[in-house]
């Protein structure tokens, strides 16, 4: 008979241990438990970044004095950093530290960080000249590239530990993990309106500093938040003592080597004998070439195990989906700026007193999550699933593909609102009086900034959940980092487009679709632009999405 002292085998989870380095029991470790912690963890986090993000390109344009285009290049240029510095953290995360204490160690640079953007708003509102003198500006851009370093530790690896908290070889957590990704979304969007709402006007009618200084406080409550839950997670464990990131670069590198080298110098390593296909050498792909090696030579040197080429192949076959990807990151970039931009412009009036500000309009995007994420994953998915039979209703290139069909019409909607708003401003003779606010209510922006919730909760939820299954376990920190850096290089991108498209329609002293006069600009045609872009990118994405073969046992 069992001792009743020694847990059963079914209660110990394979592959990870508590926070005492013992096996990690089912019964009193991860699940539910572990993972509420950690989604308190990032909607403070998000409180914080959001609290920062959103709202911005009102600060650039308004205490630092920037021009429109100039600042919503800003903007991109930081969003894109702080998206792709998640490759580093990941990197850190996966090959030295760990994510737990990736996660301490970014939080505090976080607070850091906070804490001297708050000090660069003091500097800033205390000055009376027109543009602050230029060390302000160099001190207050290094504390918001501090917070974008911070992010990058912080937030791929606070995603990939909560869904670590679940077993994937266990039927229940299994089906809890893929409800995970939804309600993850949805909780971080629920705390995002929170921001929205308060910030926004808190920080264009009461001061940027205390703007800035209430996302310190909240970075530091999800520290604390973060510290207790401690005791409770599972913790992952390698068996490899080689970094992924060692692993797959090796592959590569080995590759190519022995890509200069004969068919008939080379032998197939035993490892790999039995595994691959009976065919000639000739018809082995790039990465299939490191299993192989020079007659006679056995070592590291020239040769790799089929599970690292295995581990190779399912980063590089993520390629063609990040890629068609790009643009939608393009389109996702548009509502902190020019939305925002369009919104000073209109009738914010709410009662004798109050206006609306602008920036809180984006709350209707993650309104928009909150209410449907539940309807999706209470009422879509079972649907889906009595007519497709798979847990998910739909698979998650599916999904993400619905998303980006989304995306597109918002892309219309906004170029006809825009155009709406350009005619309005010429009927009232105000196209020369900026300062003066359009007869045309600010709601006329509620209905693309609803069509992007729609489209985030296909996509950007569908991203991470694909991103993170498809690769192997030990790298889920850097599938999670991919997947940010699309929204990285498409703010990036968005950067770049802007500024071309400002020198080239603002030259010889025009006024640009970008015009610090809105009402001469035209977001519409750059709307019109986005959207024929993001069809082609769609047509691109099926293409991808249909000739992808999923990781296990997934179908398109």
């Amino acid at each position: 008979m069992d001792s009743p002292l020694l847990p059963v085998p079914d209660d110990i989870v394979d592959g990870v241990v508590d926070y005492r380095n013992r096996p990690a029991l089912r019964s009193k470790s991860g699940r539910w438990k572990s993972a509420s912690f950690i989604i308190g963890v990032e909607v403070a986090e998000r409180f914080a970044y959001y609290g920062i993000s959103t709202n911005l390109i009102t600060f650039l344009t308004g205490p630092l004095a920037q021009s429109t285009a100039t600042a919503a290049a800003n903007v991109n240029a930081w969003y894109g950093t702080a998206s792709l510095l998640p490759l580093l953290g990941a990197f850190i995360a996966d090959s030295f530290l760990g994510r737990y204490r990736t996660i301490i160690i970014s939080s505090l640079i976080y607070i850091l960080g906070l804490g001297l953007l708050t000090l660069s708003a003091v500097f800033t509102s205390s000055t009376s000249a027109v543009s602050p003198p230029p060390l302000e500006i160099i001190f207050f851009f290094f504390s918001l590239y501090l917070v974008a370093v911070a992010q990058g530790g912080h937030k791929p690896c606070v995603q990939a530990f909560g869904a670590d908290q679940f077993d994937v070889d266990h039927p229940e957590e299994c089906k809890a993990k893929s409800s995970f990704f939804n309600w993850w979304y949805c909780c971080i969007c629920a705390g995002s309106v929170v921001t929205l709402a308060i910030l926004a006007y808190i920080q264009d009618n009461l001061g940027w500093v205390l703007g800035f200084g209430i996302p310190c406080i909240a970075m530091g409550i999800a520290l604390v938040l973060y510290l207790l839950g401690t005791v409770t997670y599972r913790y992952t464990v390698s068996d490899n003592e080689k970094s992924p990131f060692v692993r797959i670069g090796q592959v590569f590198v080995k590759a190519t080597r022995n890509w200069r080298i004969s068919p008939s110098e080379l032998s197939i390593d035993e490892e790999a004998r039995g595994t691959l296909p009976h065919q000639s050498f000739q018809q082995f792909n790039f990465l299939n070439k490191a299993l192989l090696s020079p007659d006679g030579v056995k070592d590291e040197a020239h040769i790799c195990s089929m599970t690292e080429v295995e581990e190779a192949k399912s980063v590089l076959r993520l390629v063609p989906i990040w890629a068609s990807c790009l643009v939608y990151a393009i389109v996702f970039a548009q509502s902190p700026t020019f939305f925002t931009k369009q919104g000073v412009t209109l009738n914010r009036s709410v009662g004798s007193s109050f206006e609306i500000p602008p920036a809180a309009l984006q709350s209707f995007i993650t309104l928009s999550i909150v209410i449907i994420i539940p309807i999706y994953d209470r009422v879509l998915v079972p649907c889906a699933r009595a007519v497709t039979g798979k847990p998910s209703g739909i698979t998650m290139l599916q999904r993400i593909g619905v998303g980006i069909a989304f995306s597109i019409i918002s892309m219309v909607i906004a170029a006809l609102v825009e155009m709406k708003r350009l005619q309005t401003a010429r009927d009232y003779g105000l196209v020369d009086k900026p300062d003066v606010t359009i007869p045309m209510s600010i709601y006329w922006l509620v209905p693309q900034y609803v069509l992007f919730g729609i489209a985030d909760v296909f996509t950007m939820v569908g991203l991470q959940e694909f991103f993170y299954d498809q690769v192997p376990n030990e790298l889920k920190s850097i599938g999670l980092s991919l997947y940010l850096s699309i929204f990285g290089v498409g703010s990036f991108l968005s950067s770049f487009l802007i500024s071309i498209i400002e020198k080239t329609t603002g030259s010889d002293g025009q006024d640009s679709w970008f015009s610090d006069n809105l009402n001469r600009g035209h977001l519409d045609y750059f709307y019109w632009l986005l959207g024929g872009l993001s069809t082609i990118s769609a047509v691109l994405y099926l293409y991808s999405a249909r000739t992808y073969v999923y990781k296990q046992r997934h179908t398109f």
